[in-house]
């Protein structure tokens, strides 16, 4: 640590109520005393991925954990989760720390000791499985800090909750899942937390950087599925039919002029994506219909209501256009994630003294989206980035997050284990 940064750490915490300094301090020692542990734990669960709503051996290891740690446990909460409730011996606040569980259907292909061979079915089809957005890291980042918080609680004034969420990335289709179940199954009762907070870690900003932002954070997510239905026909005689591949290519063309000349940009951003299209058998055979599916982002409930009757309208009037029918089915999936404002104002300081090491910086909105968007509407919440991509890496080559190449530099982990501890302490010290 730089001298300048060590000055700015001691400023900091010579703010803290008395008592609040010397606990900070020996939570953030035995956070990086733990770190060698961390990394196994973040190696074995990336070994043995498992699929949302599947993730069984993974809450048997965290519940296991936290059970050891001498914890209230809960399982089976939103189907494969797990709460573990940590009592302070002293009086206080309730806060909540969030990690998600499930993994990826993806081969991977990054050559480490530690690689996933796993294969399963998945929708019908068999695919490998892979931690490939870092839900491997956010359960070992908890687990350590549980392991930290558990040693000192008799210097902890309030609770933890340690909330570990199944299916982050959406439950297999017919099932429910995710946030909104863990919810339902009570994650968020008895005690309800007074305050939430979680962590991504994320390519393409060096290992060990936080960045964080006040407000919407992270997108609106909806699915967006079109079915254009036309008149069967043969490719040599198209005016005897009515060709639905030509009307959804002319559908998927309108749809670009919704945000590139229709919604006003200079106030918020919107996506919308089409990204699948399926049609036909045949290379002569004009087929009665064709499906598409894509996903819709926006940061605000009223633009995404305007987008969503936008679409409708576009489609519906092409397809009537060329004697076709469209039609539109928009699903909700996930809310905008929104930073409570006077909640991270608040740990801001927190934020800045953890990342004096990796440095910290301010965060643009960015398009994909987080179900941790549902804790936040219950309570308010604070969500940010822990870079994982290797300092001396160009990092606009990096492999993103949900790549088959994915890549974490594990050196992040810690920084990841030190603002989370430190948020909890200073939330529940009234920092």
């Amino acid at each position: 640590m730089s001298r300048i940064a060590f000055l700015v750490s001691l400023l900091l915490l010579s703010a803290l109520p008395a008592g609040a300094e010397d606990l900070a301090t020996v939570v953030d020692q035995r956070i990086r005393a733990i770190e060698p542990k961390v990394i196994a734990w973040r190696r074995d669960l990336h070994e043995h991925p498992e699929l949302s709503n599947r993730e069984t051996r993974t809450g048997e290891l965290i519940a296991a954990h936290l059970r050891k740690l001498g914890m209230e446990v809960q399982t089976g909460i939103g189907k494969t989760g797990v709460v573990g409730v940590l009592k302070g011996a002293k009086p206080g606040r309730v806060v909540a720390l969030r990690a998600d569980m499930d993994a990826l259907p993806v081969v991977e292909e990054v050559d480490v000791p530690f690689k996933s061979t796993v294969k399963t079915e998945y929708i019908g089809q068999q695919v490998g499985v892979m931690h490939a957005c870092g839900h491997d890291a956010h359960m070992a980042i908890l687990m350590g800090v549980a392991e930290v918080l558990a040693s000192v609680r008799e210097q902890i004034p309030g609770t933890v909750k340690f909330i570990f969420q199944p299916a982050e990335e959406g439950p297999p289709p017919g099932e429910e899942g995710g946030a909104p179940l863990v919810i339902k199954d009570g994650a968020l009762a008895n005690p309800k937390p007074d305050g939430i907070f979680g962590l991504h870690v994320i390519s393409g900003i060096p290992a060990g950087m936080i960045t964080y932002r006040a407000g919407p954070l992270m997108a609106s997510a909806d699915w967006l599925y079109i079915t254009v239905k036309g008149k069967q026909t043969h490719g040599a005689w198209p005016w005897v039919g009515i060709d639905p591949v030509v009307t959804a290519a002319q559908i998927i063309g309108g749809l670009q002029n919704i945000v590139a000349r229709q919604i006003d940009v200079s106030r918020e951003p919107a996506v919308v994506t089409v990204a699948t299209i399926h049609g036909g058998t045949r290379k002569n055979i004009i087929p009665d219909q064709v499906e598409m599916t894509g996903t819709i982002r926006s940061f605000d409930e009223d633009m995404r209501q305007d987008i969503h009757a936008r679409i409708k309208h576009i489609a519906e009037s092409i397809a009537e256009a060329n004697n076709a029918k469209a039609e539109v089915r928009i699903d909700k999936a996930v809310p905008v994630t929104v930073n409570d404002p006077a909640l991270t104002e608040k740990m801001l300081p927190t934020l800045k003294r953890i990342g004096g090491e990796g440095g910290s910086r301010m965060n643009q909105r960015v398009m994909v989206a987080e179900d941790f968007s549902y804790f936040q509407q219950q309570v308010p919440g604070m969500f940010y980035f822990v870079g994982i991509t290797p300092k001396d890496q160009d990092m606009a080559k990096a492999a993103p997050n949900h790549s088959q190449r994915f890549y974490i530099d594990e050196s992040g982990l810690l920084q990841g284990a030190r603002s989370l501890a430190a948020l909890a302490v200073d939330f529940l010290v009234g920092r």
